[in-house]
């Protein structure tokens, strides 16, 4: 026994003491030991990196304004606060364990609500299935149907995790492309322009075809497929004998009079579909992470093999709440004062008014019919700023926003994500915007993007009013978006104010060092405010002590 132990020692530590001298020997050892076995698993290769770790770090760091990132940051309706806070101060058995494959007044809610809006007799306990957030939806649906060697089918742009889910089931993507149709001079780009070429889309189907990937409302363009194409895409998958898998998350967020279909209810498709919803998105409580997933037994029962080998269960109380919700809405559903009514106007109130301020500062918006977000076309500062910064081979728009969050204090998404590599170059002039900010019915909120630390000033003595503004400390010799919040909106803008060119790089450009720390104005307790309507450009002006400034952008938020 002495003799096999001093062995293995050998074998262990001989090659550790000819390292070199000085080196400890739990630094070899341990090197030694890390680089002997490939650590991570194979199906992690080329899917390390994720755009919203990078582009949040980013914001954090250079303290900048996020209208990037899809969340709200105002509450949820009070019926939904409500729903939760009960919650928890109700039944005590709500902190314990509920049905795997969810809460049953929930699945019960979620099979009579969608069982009507589909056309279906839907079983809560064969057809509906809670998950961890659409998110936990979309992994299951992968890793219960994709195997090695499957092609599915994705529509770009596209939701990013749609192509890493597929490559980690050992699935192959295969994309067809959205293209943008011409538009008539002076009118901006729509969503709806943005159409699948129907051969294009026919050619993608193979007999390894195992899944098409449907995402309406569409993230990041805002699409909302028409009936129309929903029926095409519906007669391949059957023709083909191709699973759909429809992420809906934004089904209640759909804007200027068009209506939102789901695929599942069209004939022949039931059988065949996976309709994924949020509970995050529909109430406005991203952070609750309760989502669904509906369909027929002969797919479902595959899912539900993969969550109860995974999560197993997901928290009770949040869906609870989430239960709660959905029961006011059926008592109010197709009313005047219904949730899903009110949202999406105010909504498209927001997506409005950001949209008119991004135009007056040389964006140009596709104006989208549904979602949180919408994108902007920024062809003009590519012609005018093309060698920003960035690594070799890096897409503009990736450049563009990293100049933004470190210059500007303002954080947006480049939509090159949401390609396929061999695509991004030739989507790289667009960026999202996410415009689902701040709270409907409060005081405005401004955005100011100035070119000199003593703005705050120049507003009071140029313009009057009581503005209380956040303070965002620039880099060394640019401008940046600040935040305020004002209890009234500013005075109107005198005749001699002068209005913000379109097109004007001068929006973007260098700036003198910041206001001396005595003239920034105190801090602002509120929310994070949110990008809207770019006003005017007043006049220079000057003040006791302070340097000339000018207003580059007001950008008032009022929902």
């Amino acid at each position: 026994m002495f003799r096999n132990a001093t062995a293995m020692s050998w074998l262990l530590l001989g090659p550790l003491q000819r390292k070199k001298a000085g080196t400890s020997l739990t630094q070899c050892l341990h090197q030694t030991l890390t680089m002997a076995k490939r650590v991570q698993a194979r199906r992690l290769d080329g899917i390390d990196h994720n755009p919203w770790v990078e582009f949040v770090k980013m914001a954090s760091e250079f303290d900048a304004v996020n209208l990037g990132q899809g969340f709200p940051d105002f509450p949820p309706p009070d019926f939904a606060v409500e729903a939760f806070q009960h919650v928890l101060s109700s039944d005590f058995m709500l902190n314990q364990y509920t049905k795997a494959f969810g809460y049953p007044p929930l699945t019960k809610t979620l099979a009579s609500f969608f069982g009507t809006l589909l056309g279906q007799e839907i079983d809560p306990l064969k057809n509906v299935l809670v998950t961890v957030g659409a998110y936990g939806a979309l992994f299951t649906a992968f890793q219960a149907l994709v195997e090695e060697g499957d092609e599915v089918i994705i529509i770009e742009p596209f939701f990013d995790c749609y192509e890493p889910m597929t490559l980690m089931a050992g699935g192959r993507p295969v994309f067809v492309t959205l293209k943008p149709g011409p538009t008539q001079d002076g009118e901006l780009d729509s969503s709806s322009n943005w159409q699948l070429d129907p051969t294009d889309l026919a050619s993608k189907f193979t007999s390894r075809t195992k899944a098409l990937i449907l995402n309406t409302p569409n993230n990041p363009v805002g699409k909302v497929f028409s009936k129309e194409e929903l029926e095409l895409v519906a007669s391949l998958c059957r023709q083909h004998d191709v699973i759909c898998i429809t992420d809906e998350v934004y089904q209640w967020l759909v804007y200027d009079g068009y209506q939102h279909v789901s695929i599942a209810s069209l004939p022949g498709m039931w059988e065949r579909t996976l309709t994924i919803g949020s509970a995050g998105k529909t109430f406005s409580a991203t952070g609750w992470k309760v989502g669904w997933v509906l369909g027929p037994d002969s797919l479902m029962k595959h899912l539900r093999t993969v969550h109860q080998n995974s999560v197993y269960h997901c928290p009770t109380q949040g869906q609870a709440a989430v239960a709660r919700s959905f029961e006011h809405e059926q008592l109010h559903f197709g009313q005047p004062g219904s949730y899903f009514v009110q949202f999406p106007r105010a909504m498209q109130r927001a997506r409005d008014r950001m949209m008119h301020s991004l135009q007056s500062v040389g964006l140009k918006p596709v104006v989208p019919q549904g979602s949180y977000f919408f994108i902007a076309d920024i062809s003009d500062f590519k012609s005018k700023m093309p060698d920003l910064p960035g690594e070799v081979d890096e897409p503009y728009d990736r450049r563009f926003v990293k100049w933004l969050i470190k210059n500007k204090g303002l954080v947006a998404i480049p939509v090159s994500t949401f390609y396929s590599v061999p695509h991004r170059k030739l989507f790289d002039h667009y960026i999202r915007f996410c415009f689902v900010k701040d709270v409907p019915g409060e005081e405005p909120t401004f955005l100011i993007l100035v070119d000199s630390g003593t703005l705050p000033q120049c507003l009071y003595s140029c313009r009057g009013g009581d503005v209380d503004l956040t303070w965002a400390s620039p880099c060394s010799s640019l401008g940046r978006v600040t935040q305020s919040r004002a209890p009234s909106v500013f005075s109107p803008v005198s005749s001699e104010t002068q209005r913000l060119e379109s097109n004007s790089v001068l929006a973007l450009s260098p700036s003198p060092a910041p206001a001396p720390a005595q003239h920034r104005p105190r801090p602002c307790t509120g929310p994070a405010p949110a990008l809207a309507r770019a006003l005017h450009r007043p006049q220079p002006c000057t003040g006791p002590g302070l340097a000339p400034a000018k207003v580059l952008a007001s950008l008032p938020f009022l929902i």
